[in-house]
């Protein structure tokens, strides 16, 4: 039987020793898919608390409204999140983002009235999305120095995949076994892998005596950054980088995207239910998106990380946009099919390519706050999108005019990619001449 060793100093399979950079990449995909996935997977349960004649009956406004403060709250924690890691460590903000997990998975499978869901769903797990979405990127990103294209297009690919897995388990569990384990179930087991993996998670590779993947290994190991130092890196860089339009620009395209697609994700089978299609087809539907969106959250980082991150992202942002207008004449289920194609392509490379473009524009700054502040302008997209779909459909008494919206919150998206600075050079090339010189990085 081949050797196999896990030590977090560095990976051993048989003769071959790996990187423990792709094994905190592994570590965080698990626990990302875990603790994003149910926001996602969430949405097939729409059409049942939305039902008439079913337990709950709410309106979509209000169903929508619980989305609308996950994604809120989660967006505003990011950059609070981003700061806390920066200065002090992810790992422990990913510890507080287990606990809260549990919490909230446990509290929402007991729900009975609709302040409970705002509350359990809204509020406490929005703050353990936050914790982990803005932590596995952030800190994915410092442990690899070259190929960080390839590591995010796994991680993404695999969320993807992960999470049409658990849209597939949420409709079993709901069927079969009712709303509390639908929520039970996954907060039990979730939750022991977040707290698990949170304590093999490391800040950083000098934790380890190690070099990020790519480092020429004739290049000395960093000692782990202090505190200290570490906050004062933070606080000079976010200073510079606020500076620049692309910081800004960033977070309103991050905006846009997220408004418009978030309408669709929510929606989406409600939409085709309204269209005399079955959940279980609804469901088929949205699998096929998330699907398709694998493949591109795979593949859009990884050209990105080699071409650039800007024309990516226009391609990506458009092909999420146009397919939009599918909805507004589908009826059979294969023109829905079709849109989940299109649309889904476009999905999975719309939010994937930030990660990179933050390498090219700020190289090896601590670009943790600042992709907070990016998740800020996501959050409040995801929350403000469905709120407005859905009180648009309560209003109107159908779905065109939601569709419209996100149309056209998606376009402006769209053309503000067109005013960011190309990626062929770093916004600020010297922003660590502003530091003491005892802190500057060697080199």
């Amino acid at each position: 039987m081949p050797k196999v060793s896990l030590s977090p100093a560095g990976l051993v399979v048989g003769t071959h020793r790996i990187h423990p950079a792709w094994g905190i990449l592994a570590m965080a995909t698990a626990m990302w898919t875990i603790s994003s996935s149910v926001r996602f997977a969430t949405s097939l349960l729409v059409p049942y608390l939305e039902d008439p004649d079913g337990v709950y009956a709410w309106s979509y406004g209000f169903i929508a409204f619980g989305f609308t403060l996950q994604w809120l709250l989660a967006g505003l924690l990011g950059p609070v999140v981003g700061w806390i890691g920066d200065r002090y460590g992810f790992r422990r903000v990913m510890a507080g983002g287990a606990i809260l997990f549990i919490a909230g998975m446990m509290l929402t499978g007991t729900m009975t009235h609709w302040w409970q869901f705002w509350l359990y769903f809204g509020v406490i797990l929005a703050g353990a999305i936050a914790a982990f979405q803005v932590s596995m990127v952030a800190g994915v990103s410092i442990w690899f120095k070259k190929h960080l294209g390839l590591a995010m297009g796994m991680m993404q690919a695999l969320l993807g995949l992960g999470t049409a897995a658990a849209i597939g388990l949420v409709y079993v569990l709901y069927n079969e076994f009712g709303l509390k384990w639908t929520f039970w179930l996954p907060g039990i087991i979730g939750g022991a892998v977040l707290l698990l993996g949170t304590g093999f998670f490391r800040n950083e590779p000098a934790e380890s005596g190690q070099r990020p993947f790519g480092v020429d290994e004739n290049e000395p190991i960093r000692k782990p950054m202090a505190t200290k130092t570490a906050k004062t890196r933070t606080r000079v860089f976010l200073k510079q980088a606020q500076q620049t339009p692309a910081f800004w620009n960033l977070i309103g395209i991050h905006f846009w995207g997220c408004a418009g697609h978030n309408i669709i994700l929510v929606l989406l089978i409600a939409m085709a239910k309204d269209r005399g299609l079955s959940v279980a087809m609804g469901l088929a539907i949205y699998i096929t998106l998330t699907v398709v969106s694998a493949i591109t959250r795979f593949a859009a980082p990884v050209v990105a990380d080699r071409t650039g991150s800007k024309g990516v992202m226009g391609v990506c942002f458009a092909l999420q946009t146009f397919p939009v207008l599918i909805l507004l004449v589908a009826q059979a289920p294969w023109t829905f099919f079709l849109f989940a194609i299109l649309f889904g392509i476009g999905l999975g490379g719309e939010m994937t390519v930030f990660p990179i473009i933050n390498r090219q524009y700020y190289g090896d700054a601590p670009t943790g706050t600042a992709y907070g502040w990016q998740m800020l302008g996501s959050g409040f997209g995801m929350a403000l999108g469905p709120l407005a779909g859905g009180v648009l459909w309560d209003v109107t008494g159908g779905f065109s005019s939601s569709v419209i919206l996100a149309f056209v919150l998606s376009l402006v998206g769209v053309i503000s990619i067109f005013f960011l600075p190309t990626t062929a050079r770093h916004q600020l090339p010297n922003w660590e001449e502003a530091l003491p010189a005892e802190i500057r990085a060697p080199g």
